[in-house]
């Protein structure tokens, strides 16, 4: 399988890479993220650590039905060859109606035919009120016009 934009990036492809999976979390179908990645797709989330696509799927599976109504907005931060390094944004809410905030960093290693290889994810949560989120826009990908994280000044 071919995963365009493929290696080494340069800065539009790392863009329309780190989009690209963006609108793909935003869509919360834990059946059809995994296709980015190896087979033996390799992540370190938080302090959980992941092989294979199967265990990815079964992790988003969990992930989703806990994060409710999840938003996310993901920046290229830096890359270089076959890695991409970005921050992120997310906004959620638990079962109870909490809101969350969650900030974080990942590394990505991808082969040559575009599919990530490795995911290194490093993750903290803030509870916010429901007045203090800024991800408001229907459940699915964020809008073109949306604001990125520098313009939300995050």
């Amino acid at each position: 399988m071919i995963r365009p934009p493929l290696p080494p990036f340069d800065t539009a492809s790392a863009i329309t890479k780190v989009r690209a999976a963006e609108d793909a979390w935003n869509g919360r179908d834990p059946a059809r993220v995994p296709l980015a990645y190896t087979p033996d797709t390799r992540w370190r989330n938080r302090s959980e650590f992941l092989v294979g696509r199967e265990a990815v799927e079964r992790f988003l599976a969990r992930k989703w039905e806990r994060e409710r109504e999840y938003r996310l907005v993901k920046e290229l931060w830096a890359f270089t060859g076959a890695r991409i390094s970005v921050r992120f944004a997310y906004e959620w809410r638990d079962a109870e109606g909490r809101w969350t905030r969650s900030y974080g960093n990942e590394q990505w290693e991808f082969d040559e035919s575009g599919l990530m290889r490795r995911r290194d994810a490093s993750i903290n949560d803030v509870p916010i009120d429901e007045t203090a989120r800024l991800f408001r826009w229907p459940l699915g990908p964020r809008p073109l016009e949306h604001p990125g994280l520098t313009e939300l000044g995050l």
